[in-house]
């Protein structure tokens, strides 16, 4: 029996039910990983839809796609790019905009994931890569920002590094599903980067993030052998190893002579 392709209604169905689960991939690899270890959702950039191969991989998963703010500009370029992440095989699309974009692309009936709490792409409103919602103002800011977003006409949002008893308070209290980047089991869901999980950069690993395995480690040796194989085989062109008698093509001995009489003759 082929395996149902998740849904809004089966996300919501869900809400309050048990944790859903969601990585933000970037290849292919790590795309079809997530639908082999049974994720619930992924983020994918919008040139990943492009992959010819990109459905087949993570035919069941719930697929949102990042329209990311200030490549897009009007409602105009927000509704393009979703009509064409929609064809590609997105299922939603991730909007951090105003909620006259998501007003917008929610009349088309285009499922909505917002953003609220700390925003990266905003942050200078917040005071940088900080907690949001640690005060009584600002918890009610990140409050009514997922009203905004219900009355827009999203279906899911973001949480990200809001105070964990905050965010479980306004999950509650919402029909949104809300996804946790760091803002605590009291979500919907859990949140994080596939490059975090896997350890695979060397740049700064967030508090919320949780480090799986040691791809930089594996990275590091991969480029060792890398060098390795690259000097052995220049070593072996100076020393004559190669190319061997099984790397070349032979010719008959008659066809060689009369190819240099020939050529002697030219």
């Amino acid at each position: 029996m082929t395996a149902k392709k998740t849904t809004i209604a089966d996300l919501r169905a869900l809400k309050g039910k048990r944790q859903l689960i969601m990585l933000r991939v970037e290849s292919i690899e790590e795309a079809a990983a997530a639908e082999q270890a049974g994720i619930d959702m992924i983020s994918v950039p919008p040139h990943l839809l492009k992959h010819p191969q990109f459905r087949e991989a993570v035919p069941t998963v719930f697929c949102v796609v990042s329209l990311s703010y200030g490549v897009y500009l009007t409602p105009k370029d927000y509704l393009r790019g979703a009509f064409e992440a929609h064809r590609a095989g997105a299922d939603a699309v991730y909007c951090a905009a105003s909620m006259r974009v998501v007003r917008r692309l929610a009349e088309e009936r285009i499922p909505v994931c917002g953003h609220v709490g700390m925003i990266p792409s905003q942050i200078s409103w917040t005071g940088g890569f900080r907690a949001v919602g640690k005060t009584v103002e600002t918890a009610m800011e990140v409050w009514q920002r997922v009203r905004d977003l219900e009355k827009a006409g999203a279906v899911m949002a973001e949480i990200e590094v809001v105070p964990e008893d905050v965010a479980a308070e306004i999950s509650r209290r919402t029909s949104l599903v809300l996804i946790s980047m760091g803002a605590g089991a009291g979500c919907d869901g859990q949140y994080l980067f596939a490059t975090d999980v896997l350890g695979a950069h060397r740049g700064h690993y967030p508090r919320h993030s949780k480090t799986y395995r040691n791809f930089v480690a594996e990275f590091d040796r991969l480029q060792s052998e890398r060098i390795s194989a690259f000097r052995e085989f220049a070593d072996d062109v100076a020393t004559g190893v190669y190319p061997a008698a099984g790397h070349v093509v032979s010719v008959n001995g008659q066809v060689l002579a009369e190819f240099i009489r020939r050529l002697d003759q030219a």
